[in-house]
């Protein structure tokens, strides 16, 4: 039962968390580390042991799948040369710089060691940056983050692989290494890919058969990066890779027909459990602060001098990451800034060069995919032996998570002073134009729809009259909505008055219609089942207007 009360109490601060961020102006990922400390002070003693096989199961398929699902496809082509050049060169730049630099300051910590290091601090955290800079950031530059966050997850943790491989096995080829490494990451996409085009298929058949519970659908996709993690890697194929490619793929195979009520449902248990696993490893995160501290520190006579020449090797990591940053990205930002002026296409973002290139710097927090990386690595080197300082590198890791955060909660405040963000107005535009397309389309088809059916019998002129009078009251809806979306602004003004009209009323009706219902099942005229059914339909038709409550 101890292990159910952790759980319990671990997701209740989650949840609690998210409101004192909201209250007090530090980042959520601050808070919840901030809460776990306080958790495992000794007067509480809240301690959680992790497996670190477990940890890395448990939360990074999910996460990345998440990822890769909700990344927007067109802006990740668009900006794919900047994004690559972050996520795969400034990867291999950052394992090679900062692996020597580590090995040359600690050289307690193996030079293949210092490399897997170096690996998993590589990924960036795009969700924790955007909690920062609350939607003040120029759009390109959140999509370039967002875009190198995902690739460099798994590009980051792949090479990560790698060197604590080579760490365990004393063997290491650069060239076996290269090849090995293509191979496994093109086997995890492609498994990836089919894994979840297969479930597509089977998702579809059973849509065919009328199977279309959207509670089964749901267990199913929520599997989905599981398998594509596990076979993945009793194939020999990378995991990581399989998940965030299954979860690229499920993006188009979540348009099947039938599926409506499905989608909501899947967004909101998806959105649920991103909250509450990114919540759940910064709170072990805090958790684990303690005894990565008494760990680092239980070998030496002191405390604190011990603990503060730590603390300098944090710092002087974490500014080593920094400057190795900021170079790559101002050289590849100016490259590829060439070479856009060069074939004549437009500038990726209106902000000067010089600070997109710190924007960019500092925004690369590391997070979540940080900690469980690290978290997973072995505890054992061989039979019998420990793994060498690795109670060394989950401080180190720790302290870098925790500068980056604070680094970019006081930094990308004072960069975007004077920036505004990037206009909308194209994608508002394409909004409303499919918007007029889409009912120019039901129009259409509605008017080659026959009014009553070619079987019904020709005699009965009510029925053929009642048809005609809904068709046209839905064509009227339709035409309503052309020129809701008319290009001239004072069409617009006018639509957008009678729309508030038209909510208002129907909000109105709503309302009344559900105090009714109320009072019928407080007279017991109706039973739970109804009330659950009415109610959910009232519900429904008042978030579509946009004010559910």
């Amino acid at each position: 039962m101890q292990t159910a009360y952790t759980v319990l109490i671990l997701l209740m601060l989650v949840g609690i968390s998210r409101l004192v961020a909201r209250v007090i102006p530090i980042p959520l990922p601050l808070v919840q580390i901030a809460a776990g400390a306080i958790l495992a002070w000794p007067s509480l003693g809240l301690h959680v042991a992790l497996d670190p096989e477990l940890f890395l199961f448990l939360f990074l398929p999910p996460l990345l799948f998440a990822d890769g699902w909700r990344m927007p496809k067109r802006d990740l082509w668009r900006l794919r040369g900047s994004i690559l050049m972050l996520a795969v060169g400034l990867v291999l730049f950052t394992v090679v710089g900062a692996g020597y630099f580590i090995h040359w300051l600690l050289p307690s910590i193996a030079l293949p060691v210092a490399f897997a290091l170096a690996a998993v601090l590589s990924p960036t955290d795009a969700v924790a940056v955007s909690a920062i800079a609350q939607d003040k950031l120029p759009t390109p530059l959140m999509r370039i983050l967002q875009g190198e966050a995902l690739m460099n997850d798994a590009s980051g943790l792949v090479t990560f692989k790698f060197a604590l491989a080579a760490a365990v096995t004393g063997y290491f080829s650069l060239a076996e290494a290269s090849v090995t490494f293509v191979l496994v990451a093109i086997g995890g996409l492609a498994l990836g890919v089919a894994l979840s085009w297969l479930v597509g298929r089977l998702r579809r058949w059973m849509i065919a058969r009328g199977w279309d519970d959207p509670a089964t659908h749901v267990v199913f996709m929520l599997l989905l990066p599981f398998a594509a993690y596990v076979l993945a890697e009793r194939l020999g194929a990378s995991g990581i890779l399989a998940a965030v490619a299954a979860g690229m793929m499920q993006s188009w195979l979540d348009l099947l027909p039938r599926q409506t009520s499905t989608r909501l449902l899947n967004r909101s248990v998806w959105s649920l459990l991103e909250f509450a696993f990114n919540g759940l490893i910064f709170l072990l995160l805090g958790l684990q602060l303690p005894d990565i501290i008494k760990a680092v520190t239980s070998h030496e006579a002191s405390l604190w001098p011990t603990l503060a020449y730590r603390l300098f090797d944090v710092v002087c990591i974490f500014l080593v990451l920094v400057v190795l940053r900021f170079v790559w990205v101002q050289s590849t930002w100016r490259f590829i800034g060439r070479l856009r002026r060069w074939r004549g296409k437009d500038t990726i973002t209106l902000v000067p060069t010089a600070r997109s290139c710190w924007l960019l710097t500092v925004g690369g927090v590391r997070g979540a995919v940080t900690l469980a990386g690290v978290m997973s690595v072995p505890l054992l080197l061989s039979a019998g032996q420990d793994f060498p300082e690795r109670d060394l590198l989950i401080f180190i890791a720790a302290g870098v998570i925790l500068l980056s955060l604070l680094a970019a909660c006081i930094a990308l405040p004072l960069l975007l002073r004077g920036v505004e963000r990037s206009s909308d107005e194209a994608l508002r535009k394409e909004v409303r134009e499919v918007w007029r397309r889409t009912a120019e389309a039901a129009i259409r088809a509605l008017e080659a729809e026959e009014v009553s059916e070619p079987a019904a019998p020709p005699a009965d002129a009510a029925q053929a009259a009642l048809a005609a009078e809904l068709k046209a009251q839905i064509m009227a809806e339709y035409r309503h909505q052309l020129d809701t979306y008319n290009d001239s602004a004072e069409a617009q003004v006018q639509a957008q008055q009678l729309d508030q009209l038209e909510r208002r009323l129907r909000i109105r009706g709503l309302r009344a219609q559900r105090l009714e219902l109320y009072d019928l099942r407080r007279h017991h005229h109706i039973g739970d089942e109804v009330l659950r059914e009415i109610l959910s339909e009232l519900d429904l038709n008042e978030a579509n207007l946009g004010h559910g409550r």
